[in-house]
C-alpha cells in the first residue's frame, strides 16, 4: 500500500461511523486480493502470500466480529461467506489462479457494497429483507457443503 493511501486510509478511519470501517476493512480486503492476483500474475509468489497473509487476517477479523455479535441470520450467512472465502483464498492460493483471487474480490466487493446501502440507508432492515438475495452465490448454499465437509472429515 502507498504512503498516500495510507493516508487516506487513515484520514477515512478516523472520522468513520461504525459501518465506515466496516466498510473500509472491506477495502482494505479487495485491496490485498487485487494486490494478490497481479502478484500471481506476475509470477512474484513472495507478494502473493504476503498480500494473501494479511486478506486472512482480515477475514479472520471480520469472522471474529460475527461471532461477537448477537447471532441470527445474518450472522450465520455472514459466517458462511467469511469461511468460504477462506477457503477459496487458500484454493486459489495452492492452484496458483490470480483469476480465482479476482473472483474473490468481486464478491467482497458485492457485500461490500450491501454494508455501504445498509449505511446510507441508516437501516439494517434493507440487509435483511432482500440484500443477501444479491449477495455472493456461494454465501446462500455454502453452509451446507461446509457443514458436510466438517461431518465428513477424520483424524
Amino acid at each position: 500500500m502507498s504512503p498516500t493511501e495510507m493516508a487516506y486510509r487513515r484520514t477515512a478511519i478516523a472520522g468513520a461511523s461504525g459501518f465506515g470501517l466496516l466498510i473500509s476493512l472491506y477495502d482494505t480486503l479487495a485491496g490485498d486480493l487485487r494486490r494478490a492476483a497481479e502478484a500471481e500474475s506476475a509470477c512474484d509468489l513472495e507478494k502473493r502470500t504476503n498480500e494473501l497473509h494479511h486478506a486472512l487476517l482480515v477475514v479472520a477479523y471480520l469472522e471474529d466480529w460475527v461471532s461477537k455479535g448477537s447471532g441470527g441470520a445474518l450472522a450465520e450467512r455472514l459466517t458462511v461467506f467469511y469461511r468460504a472465502l477462506r477457503r477459496k483464498v487458500i484454493e486459489a492460493q495452492a492452484k496458483r489462479s490470480a483469476e480465482m483471487l479476482e473472483q474473490q474480490m468481486t464478491e467482497v466487493l458485492k457485500v461490500r457494497e450491501l454494508w455501504q446501502q445498509i449505511e446510507l440507508r441508516g437501516s439494517m432492515a434493507a440487509l435483511e429483507e432482500h440484500a443477501w438475495e444479491t449477495a455472493p452465490a456461494y454465501a446462500a448454499h455454502a453452509s451446507s457443503q461446509y457443514e458436510h465437509a466438517a461431518s465428513s472429515w477424520s483424524a
